[in-house]
């Protein structure tokens, strides 16, 4: 992994969030996370385990492709197979929700996520 590569990563996260649901959602992600991934929605949580379970969570977590948000990303560090970046991001128009995130995630030799674990950070109005 290079800081290219995770930027490309970073690009296509936000893309697979704006796609719409069903193969076009299943494809995008496919695209990015590896088969047996894990994703971590918070440092104490359970991760999700596969593909399938990392499909279903994003499902049910976003309103679809016409939920407005920005997503702003800056990479951090980029060690080995390793990536950390720190995201703002906004949702709504007028903004009602501010995220800012830590991201860590491990990748395979295909560029792939195979480990996904994010930091969550929110003021407390939001």
């Amino acid at each position: 992994m290079d800081r290219p590569a995770l930027q490309t990563w970073l690009a296509g996260y936000e893309r697979a969030w704006r796609a719409p649901g069903g193969p076009a959602l299943e494809e995008a992600l496919e695209a990015l996370f590896a088969p047996e991934a894990t994703y971590q929605m918070a440092p104490f949580e359970e991760p999700y385990r596969g593909l399938p379970a990392i499909v279903a969570m994003w499902q049910a977590e976003r309103e679809g492709p016409d939920e407005v948000f920005t997503m702003q990303a800056e990479i951090l560090a980029v060690e080995g197979d390793i990536g950390v970046a720190r995201l703002g991001v906004r949702y709504g128009d007028p903004v009602d929700q501010i995220f800012r995130d830590l991201w860590i995630v491990r990748f395979d030799d295909a560029g792939r996520c195979t480990a996904f674990e994010e930091w969550p950070f929110w003021p407390p109005d939001s």
